[in-house]
């Protein structure tokens, strides 16, 4: 099992880093999700060995690994850039850790063509990797990874330079491949799709902290704070002041008033902010949300309708834009964060 404890790093003075402690379970993939500068691929680079903390450890089954080398640790790690030997062909590049290894050359043709079978790449062997599209390159870079039979798996950004498509159709593969392998692993991205897709375990990383941890329907559903929802684009933050103090609560704002039941407690006169599903929506002559359409986008399930206060829902009809429309929404589309 890996286990982080207490990781500090600065980055030109400043704390990039603060107090980050997480495990790594048999079997887990664990995904850190951050905006681009949040610290993710540092702690990658620390977890590999290609970085030293400011303070804290790094551990494997509870050992700490600050003394072992990069080359010793036994983790795999794929790169957005592929970082493919160019002079080499695909099987020399899968080859290329099992020679490190000293593996006779049987046991390393029979190790490449058996991942080059996981990876869908059989019969690529012979190939220049400068032949191959992008998604194949990448293909290639996660098996030269797992050839060597890694006690970890770490992926930077894999996916970052791919077209939408081909990044839907990696994912899926990657999904299996990881279920396949059994090799835990940790994964960082900026993409919640990524994340949501391949992760049993989501960590939110801002501002050198992990703000939110779960696994990905956990974090969807409850993102915990303004910030997480702002960044998963998990609704609508709505911010309002409770006129209400009893269950159900409700909460005026400038685009009406909603009402919420919420585990918390409330008192009148309260400022909160609220999570309000985009979903479920509907429109109704006496709803208690109100705003001007500004917008109208057809979407395969309905339309996606902007109103002039900033708020925007789904409705399975489209309304004009210039027109004043009344809502209801749904207790169970409002959360308190």
């Amino acid at each position: 099992m890996l286990e982080l404890i207490d990781i500090h790093k600065s980055y030109e003075d400043q704390p990039l880093l603060d107090g980050i402690s997480f495990t790594v379970a048999a079997g887990e993939t664990v995904c850190l999700l951050g905006a681009s500068g949040s610290g993710k691929s540092t702690l990658l680079r620390i977890i590999a060995g290609l970085e030293t903390p400011e303070q804290g450890q790094v551990c494997w089954d509870g050992q700490d690994l600050a003394p072992v080398p990069v080359h010793q640790r036994g983790f795999g790690l794929v790169f957005q850039d592929y970082a493919l030997f160019p002079h080499l062909n695909v099987a020399a590049n899968v080859a290329f850790g099992l020679k490190m290894q000293n593996r006779t050359d049987d046991e390393i043709d029979l190790r490449v063509a058996s991942i080059l079978e996981m990876v869908n790449l059989t019969g690529f062997g012979d190939r220049r990797v400068t032949d191959l599209s992008g998604g194949e390159q990448q293909r290639v870079a996660l098996a030269r990874a797992l050839a060597i039979s890694p006690r970890l798996l770490m992926f930077d950004e894999p996916l970052g330079a791919l077209d939408r498509s081909l990044r839907e159709q990696l994912m899926d593969e990657l999904r299996r491949i990881l279920h396949e392998s059994g090799v835990p692993a940790v994964y960082v991205t900026h993409d919640q799709e990524e994340a949501f897709t391949l992760a049993g375990r989501v960590l939110l990383l801002h501002d050198g902290s992990i703000v939110r941890s779960g696994t990905p329907e956990q974090v969807w559903s409850d993102p915990g704070s303004v910030w997480a929802a702002q960044f998963l684009d998990a609704g609508n933050v709505v911010s309002g002041i409770v006129i209400s103090s009893t269950s159900p609560f409700q909460v005026e704002t400038s685009a009406g008033v909603f009402e919420f039941r919420c585990g918390h407690a409330h008192s009148a006169g309260e400022k909160v902010n609220l999570l309000v599903s985009r979903r479920g929506v509907r429109q109704a002559a006496h709803g208690r949300v109100s705003g001007v359409v500004m917008d109208v986008i057809f979407r395969q399930d309905g339309f996606k309708v902007t109103l002039e206060n900033g708020l925007d829902f789904y409705l399975p009809d489209a309304p004009r834009i210039g027109e004043k429309i009344f809502l209801t929404v749904p207790e169970n589309g409002i959360k308190c964060l």
